[in-house]
């Protein structure tokens, strides 16, 4: 291997491993929207329909794809589409699906149960594990199962 040759890829490693840095996380990953109005649309630019409007900030939404700087995402009810990365936030929250669920005081079902939560309550989520999450609804935290949550 020539010396030229081998600063030629040296330069191109040097050049692509930053930016690869800076990029986003693996897809899927999971995203809140940021802002009380958000717009999902058909296609990646603002000048394709709009699909659904939301007015519901922290509604958790996986990021499924990317192109420059629009993401695809779904919603919790199966819906996809594209919409403007800076409406969203890295911010991790959850829905609680189907029926009310018990938020315990530690990640056990035999733990007392610290409050409920009804379908559609939306949290902000830190740690999970073992199939709980620590589930926050303006300051009413406890631990509820994954299963119950959509988000996680």
């Amino acid at each position: 291997m020539t010396s030229r040759r081998l600063a030629v890829i040296l330069l191109s490693l040097a050049v692509v491993g930053p930016a690869s840095a800076q990029s986003d996380p693996q897809l899927p990953y999971w995203a809140s929207i940021s802002v009380d109005e958000a717009r999902m649309r058909k296609g990646p630019s603002p000048d394709v329909p709009v699909i659904w409007e939301y007015r519901r900030k922290d509604l958790p939404v996986k990021v499924v794809a990317r192109f420059e700087n629009w993401r695809k995402i779904e919603d919790p009810d199966g819906t996809q589409g594209w919409m403007a990365a800076r409406l969203l936030s890295r911010t991790r929250t959850a829905i609680v699906t189907e029926e009310i669920r018990p938020l315990r005081e530690a990640a056990s079902l035999s733990s007392a149960i610290a409050y409920r939560a009804e379908p559609g309550v939306v949290g902000k989520i830190t740690d999970c594990a073992n199939g709980w999450c620590l589930f926050d609804v303006r300051g009413r935290r406890g631990w509820i199962q994954t299963d119950h949550i959509w988000g996680d």
